[in-house]
This record gives C-alpha cells, sequence and structure tokens, in this order.
C-alpha cells in the first residue's frame, strides 16, 4: 500500500505484526566533515542552515569524532573519510539506506539527491563497494532516475513494521517516495506534505525502536497527518512543542531499544511531559553536543546512516 489517506493507512498498519525486520541497526557509518562548509545549493531550501562566517569546521570535526565514539560504546560504527568537494556529505542517510527484509535480502539503496552539490556523494565508489564487495548487499542505484528521494531524510520507516512515512518537497515527490517504497520492500507508505520551508521529515519526525514516536506538527502542512501519527504511537507518540522542533528533537534516533540519541541542545529542550513519556516508553535519552555541526542544517540523525 502507498496512499495519502491516512485514514486508511493506520486502519491497514494497525492489521500488521511487528515482524518485519529488526526494530534497529545492527551497525551504523558516519562520513567525516571534512571540507565542512555551507553548501550554496543546499541552502535554497534548508531553513535550518546557518550563515557562512557561523561554521567552524574544526569544531565541527571533534564533535563528530565524539559522536563517533559515543555510538560505538552502542553499535559498531564505522566512519569514511569526508571529501572538500562535497561539504554535506556528513549527513550520508540522505544518500545510502540498507535493507535486510526477508521480502528483499540484504540491499544497498542509492538515492538521488536533489541538488548537484550532493549528487557527487552518491557516486561514492569506496561506500559502494564496502556495501557490495564487502558485506555483499545488492546495490538498488536509483540516482540517475529523475526523481528526488533523499532516502531516510525524506522516508521515515518503522523498521518493525515496514511502514515508511514520506514528507513530500522538493527533496523528495511522489514518484521518488514510490520508489524508496519499492526498493525498501516495504509493506506500507503514507504520503503527505510538509510544511512549507521543511526540507525534510527526519527533522520533524522520528520513529524510535517502532514503539514510540516525536512529532513535530509545525512541520506537517497538514497538522491531523501528525496527530494521526502520534496517535498510532499512542501512548507513547509525543506532539513535540515548536521549541523541542526548532532545536531538532525529532531529529533523533534509536540505535538499541533502551536510548534514544539526539543532539545536546535538542535534549536541553525537550519538556518535562517528553522526559517523562520517553522514560515511561523505556528510552534514556543520550546527547553529544553537535552545535557545529547543526549550522549545516541537520542534526544527529542526520549524521547516521543505519546498517540494516
Amino acid at each position: 500500500m502507498i496512499t495519502r489517506d491516512h485514514a486508511a493507512f493506520f486502519a491497514h498498519a494497525r492489521s500488521l505484526p511487528a515482524d518485519f525486520g529488526a526494530a534497529t541497526a545492527r551497525a551504523a557509518f558516519l562520513v567525516a566533515p571534512d571540507g565542512f562548509a555551507r553548501a550554496e545549493q543546499s541552502a535554497g531550501d534548508n531553513r535550518y542552515m546557518a550563515q557562512a562566517d557561523e561554521f567552524d569546521p574544526g569544531r565541527a570535526s571533534a564533535q563528530h569524532r565524539e559522536l563517533q565514539r559515543a555510538l560505538s560504546a552502542v553499535l559498531p560504527t564505522i566512519c569514511f573519510a569526508g571529501d572538500p568537494d562535497t561539504p554535506d556529505a556528513l549527513f550520508p542517510n540522505n544518500v545510502f539506506a540498507t535493507s535486510a527484509g526477508a521480502a528483499t535480502g540484504p540491499r544497498c539503496v542509492i538515492g538521488r539527491m536533489r541538488h548537484p552539490v550532493r549528487q557527487r556523494e552518491a557516486a561514492r565508489a569506496d561506500i559502494r563497494a564496502f556495501f557490495t564487495q564487502v558485506l555483499g548487499y545488492a546495490e538498488v542505484d536509483l540516482s540517475t532516475q529523475p526523481h528526488p528521494c533523499e532516502l531516510t531524510g525524506a522516508l521515515v520507516i518503522d523498521r518493525a513494521r515496514g511502514l515508511g512515512y514520506a514528507g513530500l518537497s522538493e527533496r523528495c515527490d511522489e514518484a521518488g517516495a514510490r520508489l524508496m517504497h519499492e526498493a525498501l520492500g516495504l509493506r506500507a507508505t503514507l504520503l503527505f506534505d510538509l510544511a512549507p520551508g521543511e526540507y525534510h521529515t527526519n527533522v520533524v519526525l522520528a520513529v524510535l525502536a517502532g514503539r514510540a514516536a516525536l512529532v513535530c506538527p509545525g512541520g506537517f502542512a497538514d497538522a491531523g497527518v501528525a496527530a494521526a501519527i502520534a496517535g498510532f504511537h499512542a501512548p507513547h507518540g509525543w506532539l513535540l512543542s515548536a521549541a523541542e522542533h526548532a532545536a531538532f528533537a525529532a531529529n533523533s534516533i534509536a540505535l538499541s531499544q533502551d536510548k534514544v540519541w539526539m543532539s545536546a541542545a535538542a535534549g536541553r529542550s525537550l519538556t518535562p511531559a517528553t522526559l517523562a513519556g520517553l522514560a515511561d516508553a523505556g528510552f534514556a535519552v543520550a546527547t553529544v553536543e553537535l552545535d557545529a555541526i547543526e549550522a549545516g542544517g541537520g542534526s544527529l540523525r542526520c549524521c547516521v546512516g543505519e546498517i540494516y
């Protein structure tokens, strides 16, 4: 199923068991922020990006290294070298995604980025070879077709149930969403428009280990869709405040069953109600200072490529 009808989507989703696959990744990969700088093409539709004089490449590199160290305590986390010609490459989850569902077998999907500066990232022979030659994954290359489909930036996935939430914007159109749905072998995908000024779904929505959701209603063109997603995950679906939204609280990820990772700024923004709800769902909050990286218009979730 792939639909814009959220009532029909959730009626179907409630019939699905949580047996699609592992709810969290078995490993993660990062790309170092070598050459980290403001990419003017990306800035054209990313309102979160700072001005050029606010970028601090040295601090961003140190924070990125600390992120790898922290995540490595939870699961294997490798880091590929960056490239000064691809200043946004520290956000690799937009370009590379994996799936290991029974319907597809292990796959690496290569996304089609909207901006030419990011399209260069899809040509990384070393990252492609890591998945195909080292891990033996089949490759599904969407990078040369015309429809933008920026993978787990545009598509938030409930891996336990095989559900996709595809927010449409300049970074993902309906055809691109369908291509991702098919490439990742999902059972059902809900299509919806992001609010004007939003560029990626994973800035306004996180599904945590298949059993909880952080939702920013201000990021959705139709707040009813946000409420429906939170309702599906009740009692562990939370509508975040505008301050939590602005601090990237929804740009978070569960890499185990008991911990949700977000930037330190996001963690400081959490209301007592959100913190209590996460604790009730069995999640501790782990944070890493990423203010220098957030100048690039993304936060912790954007840095993490998942290996399933």
